[in-house]
């Protein structure tokens, strides 16, 4: 009996380890995102097509992330049969690689927007589609720590106070559109021009989207709450 006590202890510790490691892995991940966004604004804004390069050469990186971190979900559910908590950890985690996949998706398209531009320099000074992928980035940063602290009142709290910046960054958003069609209803040769930067905000815009999905799947792992929008549903699964 107490053999069997002990094997179930020392599997339990490998199962906790493995579950750090998956975590690890996530906030690896989710910095690489950080980074590409940050260097594929930053490549945009300068007009530097060869850090635009860069970008697009190492979304491979997080592309193999993704599928790493979707291997080890899948081997932990099928070696450990997981309940409840231990289910939801998991499963939210793979949810949430899917989301930093995307993102890196949006910075390596930004990075491709940037080439095509070529030598030209932006229609206009990039003010706010910059200020848009700050919050957007912080948004994500927070999204993943939330995660992983497992708290439901931190997750709350973060989810309402990520609601509020999400508004800003849609709001920067409809401003960028609004001040482009000016742009180009002054200037119709400028369309081109300004469809470039348009697709830039929209991907900026979509970062904080992802950035909100995580924190619905952070909430899922500390409650059993899917929230989708104004919907909410709870889960039967006990914690």
């Amino acid at each position: 009996m107490n053999e069997q006590g002990n094997v179930s202890r020392t599997g339990r510790q490998d199962f906790d380890r493995d579950l750090g490691r998956l975590e690890a892995e996530l906030i690896l991940m989710s910095g690489l995102v950080e980074q590409a966004i940050f260097n594929s604004l930053n490549a945009l804004k300068n007009r530097d097509l060869e850090r635009s390069q860069t970008v697009i050469d190492e979304d491979d990186r997080i592309d193999e992330t993704e599928l790493e971190i979707e291997r080890s979900c899948i081997e932990l559910l099928r070696r450990e049969a997981p309940m409840a908590g231990d289910l939801r950890r998991i499963v939210a985690s793979l949810h949430i690689a899917g989301e930093l996949e995307r993102i890196g998706d949006y910075a390596e398209g930004i990075a491709k927007i940037s080439i095509t531009m070529g030598d030209e320099p932006p229609l206009k000074e990039l003010i706010d589609i910059p200020r848009m992928g700050d919050m957007a980035v912080s948004m994500l940063k927070r999204a993943l720590e939330a995660f992983i602290s497992r708290d439901a009142e931190t997750v709350r709290q973060l989810s309402v106070d990520l609601e509020k910046d999400d508004d800003v960054v849609d709001d920067l958003y409809a401003t960028v559109q609004a001040d482009l069609m000016k742009l180009v209803k002054s200037n119709p040769d400028s369309a081109e021009r300004a469809t470039y930067l348009m697709w830039v905000a929209h991907n900026v815009e979509r970062v904080a989207d992802r950035a909100m999905n995580i924190v619905e799947r952070a909430l899922y792992q500390a409650t059993g709450e899917l929230v989708s929008g104004s919907t909410q549903l709870e889960s039967s699964t006990s914690r």
